[in-house]
């Protein structure tokens, strides 16, 4: 046999091959060793030069082009870089969320309901692996059917949790569909929760809801939000209401929100501030939250007093249950006597009572807290809760003294922020980005915003046609990218992160009326899988290159919030840029570095997360 191939080959080559020939197999085999080196190496704790993609610098050509051009994003998935992805993790893990394991801090001591609440200095896992989807994950409906309906297979909830909140047979019969609907009538407002609304309304001397916005009220935190119907209805109203849940294993009420689009995050009043400076909201809602107000001697509503704006509204909507006796001045007692005492030594105001729901005021007069005789509770000293990150609660009165403290209502008439709080470059901010989005909608409207944006098999969708309902912008600014957003009237919401360690620029983005949190990015985000469609970051990776944070853990962590078939526009220099497209590659995103203007040295990364069916 081998006689037979040196025959074979003499006759091509001759009795002795060519130099020549011998060179190109010496290159050859040296290039398949640099390739299977390169392949195997780990390019993410030490980042080593690799060939870059293509790198359009004219402008026109890629916005001509780009649809044409994206369809090749899946060859910088592959070949020589493809054994450097991540597998996927279990099934157990479908629905994680890192900082919350109540074994692991009860063995680290926590208790006394602390071992409830978030914890990342307990987390010790190592175990880098993409968060699988569910195997009946479906893409979610877009908005205004998206808000309504969500696939039952995208959430961790049972058929019987789902149904004990009050079976409907309508309901029950879209779960046979492997959906799940929502109506206004549903959640723990038996009356409705349009008719509930209105009565709020009502109760603060408003004609209708419709007229939250011309009294001040933009901001809603909404704690313990049941199926987030509530916050839903006030969405459609153009008021923000965040919903703020503690983490549940399995039926959360975070995670049911976020599949519908609306604003979440996961939170608990149990021994830490909530992650939102002083004077934050115009008004937080509790119905059957579930939490006790008046106990550790009233914390948890001086708490609700230190992130509520002068003059904002607490409504409390108490379950008949949890009051003793039937009679109705027997109720109002046992709620009123211990609440009475506390929202009189902070300067509250019990507005109206009707039912179950009661509605108290906060002063907009600073000068009640002086007037106050012998009082239990402090004021907290200037300059306390200037980082209101996860500190222990506090059990002292703030923001009495800050510039921010104006009364919502000296709102409705006039401009959103005042003059005296804003930074020299906040109108050149708010300019750029206004800038910024025009060339992002355009330059991304073949991809993400298509005005055909059928997939194969699916019938074709109704307006509006964009891909996106809410996007993260993990170091958010002045909130320029949401109000460029608003202006554009694209039927998105932001989630503005501000990073700790920057400029905290959160009180400046809640005044506007967009809704924001603080972040340590070297920690996991306090959300479940799958529940931003898109990510942005605008020289994050610069910002972070200093911290001790790994890039991959981030990076890891950015995959777990993104759905599938989700989107990330990172913009930074150069270097970070092409770092980041690498670990891309090796999470499985296809990724594409774009520039838009010649000679700068910002580039723009565009990837999208793959729809990895099992």
């Amino acid at each position: 046999m081998r006689s037979f191939w040196f025959n074979k080959l003499s006759v091509i080559f001759g009795p002795r091959p060519p130099v020549s020939w011998l060179l190109l197999c010496l290159v050859s085999l040296l290039a398949l060793i640099a390739v299977l080196g390169s392949s195997s190496s780990n390019a993410f704790d030490s980042v080593t030069p690799t060939p870059v993609p293509d790198i359009y610098l004219n402008y026109r050509r890629l916005k001509e082009q780009a649809a044409v051009d994206y369809l090749e994003l899946r060859s910088l998935s592959l070949g020589a870089s493809r054994q450097r992805e991540l597998g996927l993790c279990g099934k157990e893990r479908e629905n994680y969320v890192p900082c919350y394991n109540v074994s692991a801090n009860l063995l680290a001591g926590f208790k006394d309901g602390e071992e409830f609440d978030r914890h990342c200095e307990v987390l010790r896992d190592r175990n880098r692996c993409l968060v699988r989807s569910p195997k009946d994950y479906k893409s979610p409906l877009r908005w205004p059917a998206g808000r309504d309906v969500i696939w039952s297979g995208n959430v961790k909830i049972t058929k019987d949790q789902f149904l004990s909140s009050g079976s409907m047979t309508k309901r029950l019969m879209l779960l046979e569909e492997n959906q799940i609907a929502f109506h206004s009538e549903d959640g723990l407002i038996f009356d409705g929760v349009k008719d509930y609304s209105r009565q709020i309304a009502e109760m603060i001397g408003l004609g209708s809801d419709s007229d939250f916005l011309q009294a001040g009220v933009r901001t809603v935190l909404d704690i313990g939000c049941g199926f987030g119907s509530f916050g839903a209805h006030l969405v459609s109203l153009k008021l923000m209401a965040v919903c703020i849940a503690a983490y549940e294993a399995t039926g959360s009420q975070v995670q049911l929100a976020l599949e519908r689009g609306l604003p979440a995050i996961i939170g608990s009043f149990i021994s830490r501030q909530l992650p939102y400076p002083s004077l934050s909201f115009d008004m937080v809602h509790c119905a059957q939250c579930g939490i006790v107000w008046d106990k550790k001697d009233g914390i948890l509503l001086i708490e609700v007093d230190r992130v509520l704006k002068p003059g904002g509204y607490f409504v409390l909507t108490s379950p008949s249950g949890k009051l003793h006796g039937t009679a109705v001045g027997k109720r109002k007692r046992n709620v009123l006597t211990p609440m009475e005492e506390l929202t009189q030594e902070i300067c509250w105001s019990l507005l109206a009572q009707q039912d179950e729901t009661f509605i108290w005021q906060k002063t907009v007069d600073s000068d009640c807290y002086a007037s106050r005789k012998q009082s239990a509770i402090p004021l907290c000293k200037e300059g306390h809760d200037v980082q209101s990150y996860y500190q222990p609660l506090v059990s002292c009165i703030s923001g009495t003294s800050s510039k921010r403290w104006i009364p919502i209502q000296n709102r409705s008439a006039g401009s959103q922020l005042s003059a005296r709080v804003l930074p020299d470059n906040f109108f050149e901010d708010l300019r750029v980005w206004r800038s910024a989005l025009k060339n992002y909608w355009s330059l991304l409207t073949p991809l993400i915003f298509s005005d055909h944006p059928k997939r194969p098999g699916n019938e074709d969708p109704l307006p509006p046609f964009n891909m996106i309902r809410n996007v993260m912008d993990m170091n958010a600014h002045y909130g320029g990218l949401n109000a460029a957003f608003l202006e554009e009237k694209k039927s998105v919401w932001v989630m503005n992160v501000v990073p700790i360690r920057a400029r905290n620029t959160l009180p400046l983005i809640l005044d506007q009326g967009f809704t924001g949190i603080l972040h340590d990015w070297c920690e996991p985000f306090p959300t479940y899988p799958r529940t931003y469609d898109m990510l942005h970051a605008n020289g994050l990776l610069s910002h972070l290159s200093s911290e001790s944070c790994s890039a991959i853990d981030l990076f890891l962590e950015m995959d777990r919030m993104l759905r599938p078939e989700g989107w990330v526009v990172l913009s930074d220099k150069v270097g970070a840029i092409e770092m980041a497209r690498m670990l891309a590659t090796q999470i499985r995103w296809e990724a594409r570095v774009i520039d838009l203007q010649n000679g700068s040295d910002q580039r723009l990364l565009v990837c999208q997360k793959q729809f990895i069916k099992k």
